[in-house]
């Protein structure tokens, strides 16, 4: 509290007019950390998923973070509350929704819409096997006790439910006939997608496989758990990558990796630890008992990459099949021999029926960039008409994502010229920040309503994602925001970024999606400039003339226009000894000048705030004040007064002359003419002192700090005129006063009269210069600044090293202070009290560690932060309110609806054919006598997958292992008494087909019919046993009650039933004729729908 009336006296003292700033006047509900915008992929990028269908991939962190990329620059981020890898990530396959497993065995879905994890849940034993059934919100779980469980996720009540569906190691040990119960964990559950879709393949450990049938509770194929001999006959190999010794027993092996390796999802390939990989044919269902007794081995294959005896373990299988339905690639990481690079194998193998012929006929070795993470195919599985082919994204350390196309690596695998390499597309960024590398970026804000995207020159097309020759970027998926979509809209934001390269490129930030305008590759056709590809140093632009300043490592100065124009352009050359001026033609680049005076290194450049001036500030300490309408020097200091630490800071602030405040001439450069000036320069050097330019003199030395400190930034505040407020509470444990041994913050120097600083132009006179160093802030009255007193008004130590700064406006005044720690911490203070109003760190908003440097690439403007860490670039807003609710309101959509749901139209086409198959089954069967028995599934006939759902609905909503209860006997003892149950087959007639005709109903009266004993025996015809009455059918009503009638009677009977089978029979011909019809209609409008929607999002049509 005592400093911060100290603070007060000082402001009313040093301005002799009664002053009163604003004190506290940002409070924490102003502040609302969000990152809005995240572009790259993290550095711990560790595990890969991607929706086939809505076309985006999902990317897993080591710290709990999940980067989501579609296409048109949309791209999300989501951070998990904690900082666990993840284990599993997979997509609910067109649905909006992502699931997520970490190490803590946290299960979690993420709603794509809300950008925030909708449910939770987490489990009580570690999860080993993970694995989403395709098209559904089921999930199996296989944990490390060896059991088998189900969860399904309730999108409408945002819930993970755990079903009663769960089956233990010692269950599937007793039903398919096991000795041995202790299989070790559950390491790979994988679906299969059979016509009933009822069967799931469980992988132990120890090497058993375990094919289960989920509705009748039953294994279908067991495998891998005793000796096996593997097959003696020999197996063909144009590249020699697969043996099978003869007469050689396998023993119990590890299982490491697991995937389906044929269309019909009958072979399953296995990797194991060993490095070898085992093909099993599971078509050959049968009992345990039947498997032993027939030769089990004369289904199984092995294949090996290496003939080494030390090999790596099998990481990664994965298959993606062709067009011929015994061939397909096989992807495999691992199996090479120990200490070999790190490869990606593909195999293209082709098999006769089942695994009597193997053979390879084509090998590619994709070499990696870096330390493999993973990998996932493309492949459009259940989107019709697309094909089998399938690219690769492969995920590489540190978070390199390289995407390869199926074309090439199945051409180089034809030419079977043994292990051809190649090499893969590298995904960029919308905004690259590694390959080139950034070395400086600038944040800016443009004035309201004033500049067109059409306004701006275009030096180049638009940065998209790469397309290799005829190859398709794979990821589209995404909505951008309303405006997003707009081509001539008001830009209110840029973001300018330099490289390494020399290159500079221009972005529009407006919205959450960057979209890039320009870049400029800083070469002038028709005149040599020498050095033009060197790092980029330093960036500013005017915002009232749009011309952009651009300084380099080499010393030079390159201006542009940004505007289009259409008349002749002049281009100037300045050197320290010449002025060239060339005549160009037209150009889109519009570079107007190139100032080359000094060979140091461009440190800070700061256009006036007219545009009319240049400032430039060198690593050699020198200033350069450069006129930007004839393009020539207006002013250069002299290094010979020793002025050579480098330049920090500089800020331009308009006046009046202030020549007179200065304590003597001699505080002037010497020789130089004074003139009034309209704007005066403050310059921090690295040695922490302050100068300031006035026209063309400049002061020998303004300020000098009593401590030796690393200064950061330097900033002029100024205050507001207002009545005297109340006092907000004061935190007086972070601010100490600093006057010299109990003197007043005032100085002597303060004793003119108030009409001397009354006037407008004096407005700098009532402002502030705050020092931002490392250890403290240090905030001084501009007069004193100005006249060379170092005695602060306020001072605020650190404690720990701060590395970057800047200030934000409320309300178009200057209100807050952004500090950023070495140690990844930050704060807001408010201005110009310092007072403390909020804390956060680069961990809690982004997962980020502090790096060195960090602070050349991170930009400020307007309360939105813009930094780069790695590859990977972020804007931060701070401030809450109508701004920050706009900017989040346009964020881009990770799910599109309209593609969802064309998808779901098509995905349900095979029911309507299926219903058509169905109906002429049963034609055939009348045609055949008006009867059918039971007929057995044939291996291609399929279920609507909606049916499916439903149907594992019913089978996941009990226990596959009921206990036999007193009510289920009596029931089956009903049920075994019945009068229609026989030994024989039931059998269908024509008569027993409804069409349309309504289900009867039992009558609701029939509870009286109970206590009349007399009614009741003669309905059931003296029958007592009887509980309920039945329905008769009309024959036994004909029975019963008609009278004897003659020969012709009965032949008009006859004749009326044939009649009634023909008119059934016909309605059922125009069902299916309706059927047929709609079924073609609606296929035909729902692919061309998906036509369209590959090709062209649904926004631009």
């Amino acid at each position: 509290m005592f400093a911060k009336r100290l603070l007060e006296k000082a402001i009313q003292h040093h301005g002799h007019a009664q002053l009163n700033v604003h004190h506290g006047n940002l409070e924490s509900k102003d502040i609302d950390f969000q990152a809005y915008i995240h572009y790259g992929i993290p550095s711990t990028a560790s595990i890969l998923a991607f929706d086939p269908i809505q076309r985006l991939l999902a990317i897993g962190t080591l710290d709990g973070r999940i980067k989501v990329i579609g296409g048109d620059g949309i791209e999300g981020l989501l951070i998990s509350t904690d900082q666990l890898p993840f284990k599993h990530l997979e997509f609910l396959q067109n649905q909006c929704f992502l699931v997520s497993l970490s190490n803590g065995n946290y299960i979690q879905v993420w709603n794509l819409e809300s950008r925030s994890a909708a449910s939770c849940l987490q489990w009580e034993s570690n999860i080993t096997a993970f694995s989403v059934i395709s098209g559904s919100s089921f999930i199996y779980i296989g944990d490390e006790c060896g059991s088998l469980s189900v969860l399904k996720f309730d999108a409408e009540d945002g819930k993970l439910l755990r079903l009663p569906y769960h089956i233990t190691a010692s269950s599937i040990g007793n039903v398919a006939g096991i000795s041995s119960l202790d299989h070790g964990p559950i390491v790979g559950v994988l679906h299969q997608h059979c016509p009933t879709g009822n069967r799931v393949l469980v992988a132990y450990q120890s090497g058993l496989l375990v094919l289960w049938d989920v509705a009748e509770a039953q294994a279908v194929f067991v495998g891998g758990d005793n000796d096996l001999q593997l097959k003696e006959e020999k197996v063909d190999s144009t590249s020699e990558v697969l043996h099978n010794p003869t007469g050689q027993y396998l023993g119990e092996k590890e299982i490491s990796a697991l995937c389906w390796a044929s269309s019909d999802e009958s072979v399953l390939a296995v990797g194991y630890v060993d490095g070898d990989i085992l093909f099993w044919n599971t078509s050959n269902a049968s009992s345990r008992k039947t498997q032993e007794a027939n030769s089990l081995s004369s289904n199984v294959v092995r294949l090996q990459l290496s003939s080494e005896e030390r090999r790596l373990p099998i990481v990664i299988l994965q298959w993606s099949p062709l067009k011929k339905s015994h061939n397909g690639l096989l992807f495999i990481y691992g199996g090479d021999q120990i200490g070999s690079d790190e490869l990606l194998t593909v195999l293209n193998l082709e098999w006769s029926s089942g695994l009597g012929v193997l053979k390879c006929i084509g090998r590619a070795d994709v070499t990696l960039a870096g330390s493999f993470a993973d990998m996932i195919l493309t492949s459009g599985v259940g989107m019709p008409g697309g094909n089998h082919d399938a690219d690769v994204f492969v995920l590489t350390n540190p978070g390199k994502l390289h995407l390869y196309d199926h074309a090439c690596l199945y051409n180089l695998m034809s030419q079977q010229e043994g292990k051809a390499t190649i090499s893969g597309l590298e995904y960029e960024a919308v905004i690259p920040t590694s390959n080139p590398v950034m070395t400086v970026a600038k944040l800016i804000k443009l004035p309201t309503g004033e500049c067109l995207i059409t306004d701006l020159v275009e030096t180049s097309p638009a940065v998209t994602i790469p397309k290799p020759g005829n190859t398709k970027w794979p990821l589209t998926g995404g909505v951008p925001g309303e405006l997003s979509t707009t081509k001539k809209h008001m830009i209110e934001r840029l973001y300018i970024s330099g490289y390494q390269d020399g290159s500079v490129r221009i972005c529009d930030a407006t919205h959450p999606i960057l979209s890039s305008i320009c870049i400029l590759q800083r070469e002038v056709q028709e005149v040599q400039v020498a050095d033009s590809s060197a790092p980029v140093s330093s960036l500013d632009l005017c915002i009232s003339t749009l011309s952009l300043a651009v300084g380099d490592d080499r010393g030079l100065v390159y201006i542009y226009n940004l505007k289009k124009s259409t008349e002749t352009s002049s281009f100037h050359l300045v050197t320290d000894s010449n002025h060239e001026v060339h005549a160009l033609p037209q150009e889109r680049e519009n570079c107007k000048a190139v100032f080359s005076l000094l060979k140091s290194p461009v440190q800070v450049l700061l256009f006036a705030n007219d545009g009319s001036k240049l400032a430039v500030g060198y690593q050699c300490g020198q200033v350069n004040v450069l006129d930007m309408n004839s393009f020539s020097p207006l002013f250069c200091s002299d290094s010979s007064r020793g002025f050579s630490s480098p330049v920090i800071s500089m800020t331009w602030k308009s006046c009046s002359n202030i020549s007179n405040l200065f304590k003597t001439p001699k505080h002037r450069e010497t020789g130089v003419p004074v003139t009034p000036a309209d704007e005066v320069l403050f310059v921090l050097t690295k040695d922490a002192k302050v100068f300031i330019v006035e026209g063309r003199m400049k002061s020998s030395g303004s300020l000098q700090l009593k401590k030796k400190s690393s200064p950061i930034s330097m900033y002029v505040i100024e205050v507001e005129r207002s009545a005297p407020s109340k006092q907000a509470p004061d935190d007086a444990s972070a601010k100490e006063s600093t006057p010299e041994e109990g003197q007043a913050p005032n100085d002597s120097h303060d004793t003119k009269q108030p009409s001397e600083d009354s006037h407008s132009g004096d407005g700098i006179l009532d402002s502030f210069v705050l020092l931002c160093l490392e250890d403290s802030l240090q905030l001084y009255s501009t007069k004193s600044v100005i006249q060379g007193n170092n005695k602060t008004i306020c001072k605020v130590k650190h404690a720990k090293r701060c590395c970057w700064t800047s200030t934000f406006k409320k309300d178009e005044a200057e209100c807050g202070l952004i500090l950023l720690y070495q140690t990844g911490d930050i704060e807001i203070r408010s201005l110009p009290d310092l007072e403390l109003v909020r804390e956060s760190s680069l961990m809690s908003i982004l997962r980020w560690n502090y790096k060195a440097k960090i602070d050349k690439t991170m930009s400020s403007d307007c309360g939105q932060i813009a930094m780069v860490n790695g590859g990977e670039l972020a804007f931060i807003s701070l401030t809450s309110g109508e701004a920050n609710s706009r900017i989040l309101e346009f964020l881009p959509c990770l799910h599109d609806k309209v593609l969802a749901a064309a998808a779901d139209a098509a995905l349900n086409i095979p029911s309507f054919q299926k219903k058509k198959a169905a109906v002429s089954g049963i034609l055939e069967g009348i045609a055949k006598g008006f009867k059918v028995g039971k007929a057995a599934p044939t291996g291609d006939s399929t279920l609507n997958p909606r049916s499916t759902l439903i149907n594992l609905e019913a089978i996941f909503s009990k226990s596959p292992f009921p206990d036999p209860s007193p009510t289920a006997s009596n029931n089956q003892d009903v049920l075994s008494s019945s009068p229609n149950t026989d030994d024989k087959e039931p059998e269908l007639s024509i008569d027993d087909i409804d069409i349309d005709d309504p289900i009867p109903s039992t009558s609701a009266s029939s509870h009286k019919l109970e206590n009349n004993k007399n009614e009741k025996e003669k309905l059931f015809d003296g029958a007592t046993d009887v509980s309920e009455p039945r329905i008769r059918t009309v024959e036994e009503i004909r029975a019963k009650y008609r009278k004897v009638e003659d020969a012709s009677s009965v032949a008009a009977d006859a004749r009326n039933k044939l009649l009634e089978r023909q008119e059934k029979l016909e309605r059922i011909s125009r069902r299916t004729a309706e059927l047929q019809s709609g079924a073609e209609d609606f296929a035909s409008l729902a692919n061309e729908l998906v036509k369209t929607m590959e090709n062209r999002k649904w926004w631009h049509i």
